[in-house]
């Protein structure tokens, strides 16, 4: 399976771009071990248009147009599914063991995303109810995919509360 993270913004020299970097460094040397062939962060430019509905579809024709065709398309929404790390571990192993040749989950920009780009995908992630900085955002998800390879792959990184 390849899975991307496409973005709208910026990749700009920041504490939290640091964190995405190290996170990403590190699912990738767990990546293989899962059958992960790939995994990569696609940004696409912050749109400049005049209204906030013209940037969004702006900015879904860029992301569109990085995606794999058939990609299952995760897109992150405040309104969407929250979910355990150890669930969304196991989601992951069920969209790889299920024959996904590609796994893509999508952050908006400032405005969020499209209606279309997020009515059109499979599923809808939340991170929590709140509102996060998009750079926030890309390290929290990175970090969590970093977690969810760690379960899977059985590295002590994730250690589960005792109950």
């Amino acid at each position: 399976m390849r899975l991307t993270i496409a973005a709208v913004g910026r990749s700009r020299e920041s504490p939290e771009q640091a964190l995405t970097d190290l996170y990403l460094e590190r699912a990738r040397a767990i990546a293989p071990k899962l059958g992960i062939s790939k995994l990569e962060l696609v940004i696409v430019d912050t749109s400049r248009a005049a209204s906030a509905e013209a940037r969004m579809k702006e900015e879904a024709e860029k992301i569109s147009s990085k995606l794999a065709l058939g990609a299952h398309r995760v897109v992150l929404d405040e309104a969407g599914r929250t979910t355990t790390s150890e669930a969304f571990a196991q989601r992951l192993r069920q969209r790889a063991d299920s024959g996904t040749r590609d796994l893509v989950f999508i952050i908006g920009g400032p405005d969020g995303l499209a209606p279309a780009l997020r009515e059109g995908a499979e599923e809808r992630l939340a991170l929590g109810p709140q509102t996060w900085p998009h750079l926030m955002v890309r390290a929290m998800l990175t970090e969590q995919i970093y977690r969810a390879f760690a379960i899977l792959s059985g590295h002590p990184y994730h250690r589960p509360r005792a109950r």
